[in-house]
């Protein structure tokens, strides 16, 4: 998705690989279209707007990658899907989901460094093993400062369901 420079600048953790076969980006667009209609989607992106952070249609785009994750998030250029590596429309809104969530917390955050892996593990709404993953992609963060920040900071950040409300 992104080269070592751009990755290295300020990126989130890109979301796993889930298929190999992939799409065109012509079809991966329409399918990131269909997700914006989702109900989960539309909540981050109305949160995310409440948080004072505007998310237009192009926040959004289908990219190839080269590399073997399925999207990703950067600051300055919103969220990619990689097109190559999607197949089902499912695949698309998690991987939309997924990278709306750390743009959340990248605009809620204003000290949120994308380099810090203790700040992006804090990021990653998921269990421990594909927090270990995403952190580890983060050419910051080698596979035992991916541990170590993840259990740094697992009591706090697995608690923090901002935007969603906790389920009682």
């Amino acid at each position: 998705m992104e080269d070592s420079a751009e990755k290295k600048s300020s990126s989130s953790a890109a979301s796993s690989l889930h298929s190999s076969t992939g799409t065109t980006k012509e079809e991966c667009e329409r399918m990131i279209q269909k997700s914006l209609r989702s109900p989960t989607v539309k909540f981050l992106r109305e949160h995310l707007e409440k948080a004072g952070c505007s998310v237009n249609r192009n926040f959004f785009k289908a990219i190839e990658c080269d590399k073997q994750i399925s999207g990703g998030y950067l600051r300055e250029e919103g969220i990619m899907v990689c097109s190559n590596h999607m197949t089902f429309q499912d695949e698309v809104d998690q991987v939309v989901i997924h990278e709306l969530i750390h743009a959340y917390d990248d605009c809620r955050a204003a000290n949120l460094d994308w380099t810090n892996c203790a700040h992006h593990a804090c990021s990653e709404e998921c269990v421990k093993r594909r927090v270990l993953k995403s952190v580890y992609a983060n050419p910051h963060c080698s596979e035992e400062a991916a541990k170590q920040a993840m259990d740094a900071v697992w009591d706090i950040c697995y608690n923090d369901t901002k935007p969603f409300a906790r389920a009682m």
